[in-house]
């Protein structure tokens, strides 16, 4: 039986980051992956493989409706769906995994391929796929398996024509119709992703507004977006039932404003958010129990309450379920493990929604302050106002700064916009070293840039002194 020092269980981004860093502190690792290739649902049906469609959809978008108003005439933009495919995964999730396959071996961490469960505290069983198994020691234990999709009740996840983002992600055919249960962060990318393509996307939202877990005006902005891009979006709808109709069709019931309504599409695709995945762990074994979505509890360095040893992180624990803030928690745990002191802060993990334009939030939203009474005030610039923005003819969206109505300390950044993906960066920083709203005021911005937005918007949330609002 080969013993280590500590075992990981799961190689998605919080597991092989984790690995990784237990490796550079000297230790003895092994992971194990259920699967044959390494990188967990981020790599292989998430994260990479969503943007490299997001980035394609876009070009192809852009060919058919942006370049005239550029002054590029093409004669017409004609759409490959297998190359689209298999562009995806040949180019951008087998070499991502491959890399990731590299690092193991640089690292020297061993991996074993297999289905991990607890024998006991220390022991972890790996049943391969051809049904063998073999057993493995660890003085510490890390549990990092992520997560898979959610459904509704009542609706049955075919895999076929009712199916989930990881499906979503390897059609063999361009649907003509697509309805979208679920106006959150995959719902909102697949549509936008489906809806360049040519799909006619329809998305039925419970809530009063798209992500609704973000700042309320950046789903408001977000939507009339993708209104004008042809989304149909139902907001305030409860689904009643989704059902099968013959090989090749689906039919979706909902309830909005009091009226059921129905619609008929050749796929629905369910986004309802996500379930951890603790099953068949073995858990039980250990008296380790988990809440009604599967998450384990964890004490705040990530270890379980009854077992020092034994550690979980990323998507099986409380927290976003988000690839970046599961990293955090692998350098985190690998570093509490080796005596070292680190720390997470929370309320400082980046959201993001890769749409066109990007939505990216940081910090505190507009109804968490107004909840937790805390003073506040405001400052925001649209990018129309931008001239980087109207060169590019990215003009769409804005930035907004709350900051302490007393300190100017920035409590919460969100914005809706062009590369906010990457700019929200320069907000988490701000934030993690206590800034002011006139501190990002002050600093100088390269003209004309994107970022020039956030200190225009800094400007305005410190006595409204915006330059180009």
């Amino acid at each position: 039986m080969s013993s280590y020092h500590t075992i990981v269980i799961g190689s998605g981004p919080g597991g092989y980051v984790c690995a990784i860093r237990l490796a550079q502190l000297g230790h003895k690792v092994a992971i194990v992956e259920k699967y044959d290739r390494l990188g967990g649902t981020c790599l292989n049906v998430g994260c990479i493989p969503s943007k490299a469609l997001l980035d394609t959809s876009e070009k192809y978008h852009q060919a058919q409706h942006e370049f005239a108003h550029h002054g590029i005439s093409i004669k017409e933009a004609s759409l490959d769906w297998k190359n689209v495919m298999g562009r995806v995964q040949k180019d951008v999730v087998q070499k991502t995994c491959d890399g990731i396959q590299f690092l193991m071996k640089k690292n020297k961490i061993t991996v074993h391929h297999g289905h991990g469960s607890f024998v006991d505290a220390n022991t972890i069983k790996v049943t391969k796929s051809d049904g063998s198994s073999e057993e493995i020691k660890g003085d510490k234990i890390i549990i990092a398996t992520g997560s898979k999709p959610s459904s509704l009740p009542g609706i049955a996840i075919d895999k076929e024509r009712i199916i989930t983002s990881t499906e979503a992600l390897s059609l063999k055919e361009l649907p003509k119709k697509m309805i979208i249960i679920g106006g959150g962060v995959i719902g909102v990318e697949l549509g936008q992703v489906y809806a360049r393509f040519g799909t006619e996307v329809t998305i039925v939202e419970y809530a009063p507004r798209l992500i609704p877990t973000m700042d309320a005006d950046l789903g408001k902005e977000l939507a009339k977006v993708l209104i004008r891009q042809g989304i149909k979006i139902n907001l305030g709808s409860m689904v009643k039932k989704v059902e099968r109709k013959g090989k090749s069709s689906v039919e979706v019931t909902f309830e909005k404003e009091g009226k059921e309504e129905t619609l008929k599409a050749d796929y629905c695709l369910v986004c309802v958010g996500r379930r951890a995945y603790t099953e068949n762990l073995n858990l039980e074994k250990l008296s380790i129990a988990t809440d009604k979505a599967g998450r384990i509890e964890v004490t705040n360095n990530l270890s379980l309450p009854n077992y020092s040893h034994i550690f979980a992180i990323g998507d099986v624990v409380r927290g976003a379920m988000l690839a970046h803030k599961a990293e955090e928690e692998g350098v985190f745990v690998a570093e509490v493990i080796s005596g070292e002191k680190p720390h997470m802060n929370y309320n400082l993990i980046p959201g993001v929604v890769y749409t066109w334009p990007e939505v990216a939030s940081v910090g505190k939203t507009q109804e968490e302050l107004k909840k937790d009474n805390i003073p506040f005030k405001s400052g925001s610039f649209p990018f129309k106002a931008s001239g980087r923005a109207r060169a590019s003819n990215e003009s769409d969206g804005f930035i907004r700064v709350y900051a302490h109505k007393e300190t100017d300390e920035i409590l919460g950044v969100h914005m809706i916009g062009p590369r906010c993906a990457d700019m929200i960066a320069e907000a988490v920083v701000a934030m993690e070293f206590r800034a002011s709203a006139e501190d990002i005021a002050r600093i100088c911005h390269a003209h004309p840039t994107y970022t020039e937005s956030l200190k225009e918007a800094a400007m305005a949330a410190t006595s409204n002194r915006a330059i180009h609002a």
